[in-house]
């Protein structure tokens, strides 16, 4: 499984947003240690870690608590990844989503075992809803909230009238809920039991066809050559974190406890790390990194029962590492969004 990653046209794409904003860019690319040559190819990768932590800073710096909705409201996804593109170019609404099964991945990458869809279809008392299906991970609320409001404010350029009819989300209303409610024009709810869209019933074939066929062919053939470089670039370090999440609450999993689950010697995993430019050490670090920002945006859990989760010790070592990655500690950190 492929390291969670995310296209470098996302990423070029929030900096140039958050520019637009009066934000220094530079500023915030060095923030991640990303350089000018990481985001020249909009279709490289770029770590999920290094996309949310630019995502936090990117709302410091502009004062903005919702700039995942506001970035999702203003920038569509046809202008940062081939995904969009793509989506845009289907014949239908019900031919787009099948596209956003196939394609998504090329704009984020979730280290998935189940190698599952982010977005499924539920039909429930004759309403439909596309439901955001995610691990902890993905169900960071600013990834969830921008990839519904693209998703909303997309169509909107071509369709006659609303394709969304409500919107759920499970996280606890924000203090700028209002701005949810002007963006989607349409009841949204909070603490929900899931995070999902509830789709107008005869959505699927109502027409798209933003681009010629011929242009929707080659965009397919871009896409397919993407996702097969993608699959022959698949990293050890992606299986690493796969390996160490269910092992996280144990403290200090082990790499030879998971060198064994993924067949190989220690030496061998610590060599073939290296040569992905990271350690055991690192992967582990992030995981918890990502994990931790990740429980603490949902507000499901105690920040106690956050700290056990990631294998700390007590709340104060948790506390300590979560002040050495972000400059502020879980409650401030919480007490802000």
């Amino acid at each position: 499984m492929a390291h969670s990653t995310v296209s470098a046209g996302l990423a070029a794409g929030l900096l140039a947003y958050a520019q637009s904003r009066c934000t220094n860019a530079a500023n915030l690319r060095a923030k991640v240690g990303l350089t000018d040559k990481d985001l020249i190819d909009p279709d490289a990768r770029v770590s999920l870690r290094q996309y949310l932590v630019l995502m936090h800073h990117a709302q410091i710096a502009t004062k903005d608590p919702a700039f995942a909705l506001h970035w999702g409201e203003d920038v569509g996804m046809a202008d940062i990844s081939i995904v969009g593109l793509i989506m845009n170019a289907a014949p239908t609404m019900g031919a787009a989503f099948q596209q956003l099964q196939r394609y998504g991945r090329l704009a984020m990458e979730i280290n998935d075992p189940a190698g599952s869809p982010h977005f499924e279809l539920h039909q429930q008392d004759d309403r439909l809803f596309m439901v955001y299906e995610g691990t902890t991970v993905q169900n960071v609320p600013e990834l969830v909230e921008n990839a519904f409001v693209r998703l909303t404010c997309g169509p909107r350029q071509f369709l006659t009238a609303p394709h969304i009819l409500s919107v759920y989300f499970t996280h606890a209303a924000p203090s700028y809920q209002h701005e949810y409610e002007r963006i989607f024009e349409c009841p949204v709810h909070f603490d929900a039991k899931w995070n999902a869209m509830e789709l107008h019933p005869d959505v699927a074939s109502w027409t798209v066809a933003q681009s010629p066929e011929y242009m929707s062919k080659l965009l397919e053939e871009k896409a397919e050559q993407l996702l097969s470089n993608m699959s022959a670039q698949q990293s050890l370090c992606g299986q690493v974190e796969q390996a160490l999440l269910p092992l996280l609450h144990l403290g200090n999993p082990g790499a030879d406890q998971v060198a064994a689950q993924l067949g190989m010697s220690r030496q061998t995993l610590f060599r073939y790390l290296k040569n992905e430019g990271t350690t055991y050490r690192q992967v582990l670090e992030d995981l918890r990194h990502t994990s931790a920002i990740s429980h603490l945006k949902s507000q499901t859990l105690s920040i106690g029962e956050i700290a056990y989760l990631l294998g700390f010790s007590d709340l104060a070592a948790f506390s300590r590492a979560f002040k050495r990655w972000t400059g502020r500690s879980p409650r401030d950190f919480r007490q802000n969004l």
